[in-house]
């Protein structure tokens, strides 16, 4: 009877949450005391809110773990409430990992209630360098979406290896290339289930987004890395796809773009013709590929010219 009560509680409090929350969380869980939502495939835009990323939890024993704090205050809050209302156990520290605003903000929550917020150490310049990336988001959603939401900077900051240790688990924080997408990715690694979040060095279901701060032989490095070390789980930043395999499309695009492009280049094609000598349609399945394929081939290009 005491077990159908507690039972009977916890259900009335998720119901609640869900009645009166922004944004729709559905935990799926992905291994032993982790559970992760999953972001919208598309671009942050008005509806989805800017929750366009995979957010986890993981159970360290006596205290969680957040992966990622989302893109707003209001998330960060409604997501953490529903950790620990599902879990019973207090938050002991979020990671990020990197620097992006859909990753970020929603740090600002956790920095009221001075839980401490991990980040490699390039996430400072990443932010000074790359303010505009701090702008969409406050364009796309009105003041009450992005109440109390504020750009803060991380309190830990590490270089290569970080490792938050609990009673149950240890997890690893690790820098596998000094620059993939971005110089403050990292990843996430879960020893003993061999479960590894990837952020944006993994992308699924949609196209991933090469920018000029991008690097090309940095970033399939990375992914290399990552099968180097056999994971059984892989959880890109974006996409629902996840298993052992599942950074394997972004770096066969990877290196697909690379090979391609650089032959191009070699052959003086201009710019303005570089899609015609391109072969991209294996990854047509991907959303967003029309923008992105374009984008991408021409970021790459223009570091070619600088190089």
């Amino acid at each position: 009877m005491a077990l159908f009560k507690s039972l009977f509680v916890s259900t009335l409090l998720l119901a609640g949450l869900s009645a009166k929350n922004l944004y729709p969380l559905h935990p799926v869980k992905v291994a032993d005391g982790i559970e992760c939502v999953i972001g919208d495939f598309n671009p942050p835009t008005k509806a989805n809110k800017g929750f366009v990323s995979n957010v986890c939890w993981i159970d360290l024993g006596k205290s969680l773990l957040i992966v990622d704090a989302g893109p707003t205050y209001e998330f960060a809050k409604e997501f953490a409430e529903l950790a620990r209302t599902r879990t019973g156990k207090p938050i002991k520290a979020v990671v990020i990992t990197n620097y992006h605003d859909d990753r970020l903000l929603g740090a600002s929550y956790y920095a009221n209630r001075h839980i401490p917020i991990i980040a490699h150490e390039n996430i400072i310049s990443d932010i000074k360098n790359n303010p505009q990336k701090f702008q969409r988001l406050p364009r796309l959603l009105n003041k009450a979406e992005f109440a109390k939401t504020r750009l803060v900077t991380p309190d830990t900051l590490f270089k290569d290896r970080y490792v938050v240790k609990g009673s149950k688990r240890n997890v690893e924080l690790l820098k596998l290339s000094p620059v993939s997408e971005e110089h403050s990715d990292i990843v996430v690694w879960v020893p003993d289930v061999k479960f590894l979040f990837a952020g944006n060095i993994v992308f699924n279901d949609r196209m991933l987004n090469y920018t000029k701060n991008s690097n090309i032989e940095g970033w399939i490095a990375a992914l290399e890395k990552i099968a180097a070390m056999h994971p059984k789980i892989v959880l890109g930043g974006h996409g629902a796809k996840m298993g052992p395999k599942a950074y394997e499309t972004t770096l066969a695009y990877l290196k697909s773009l690379k090979k391609q492009v650089k032959a191009a280049y070699d052959k003086d094609v201009d710019l303005s013709e570089l899609m015609k000598h391109l072969d991209l349609h294996a990854f047509d399945r991907l959303g967003h590929h029309e923008i992105l394929n374009r984008h991408n081939a021409g970021n790459y290009y223009r570091q070619l010219d600088w190089e």
